[in-house]
């Protein structure tokens, strides 16, 4: 956003002394402001994804189709999420979009008040296992992270459900 009013100034000096380059300057603010659109879109789908509002089982199907992982949920229907609900089925939803595909994974709300995912053959990648396991954390949840022997990844997180 800086660089486009930078850029705005310079497009205000150039109209009068070179057209040319003012328009090419423009056509290229205006591709700089398309993928500024569509960075805050997919960060506000990260925050609130759009689907979570049609349904907690809902969203968990749709991000594990997207994501090509096999999938088994066992959550009543919710709508109606409070804020530490929502940011716990975020956290979820962000496991299985980064999982890999071909992953195999399950989400269940326990007994006990906890929404609870494993996911099993999961991309090995430490970036996202570490931002996932800060997530977990600040929400008061567990999450443990295994490579057994033969090769794989499993991710188990338990957070707590208040939904």
């Amino acid at each position: 956003m800086v660089a486009l009013a930078v850029n705005l100034q310079l497009v205000s000096k150039l109209v009068d002394v070179d057209l040319a380059a003012a328009q090419t300057l423009l056509e290229e603010m205006g591709c700089h402001l398309q993928q500024a659109i569509d960075s805050s879109g997919r960060l506000a789908a990260r925050i609130y994804p759009p689907l979570l509002g049609s349904g907690l089982a809902l969203a968990l199907r749709a991000a594990a189709s997207t994501a090509d992982v096999t999938l088994h949920v066992d959550v009543a229907e919710t709508h109606d999420l409070d804020a530490a609900s929502s940011a716990a089925a975020v956290c979820c939803l962000e496991a299985l979009e980064h999982a890999g595909p071909g992953a195999r994974a399950s989400v269940a709300l326990s007994e006990e008040g906890h929404l609870t995912f494993e996911i099993v053959d999961a991309d090995e990648s430490a970036e996202w296992l570490s931002d996932l396991l800060d997530r977990v954390e600040a929400l008061d949840g567990r999450l443990t992270i295994e490579t057994p022997e033969g090769g794989g990844t499993r991710v188990a997180g338990s957070l707590p459900w208040s939904g």
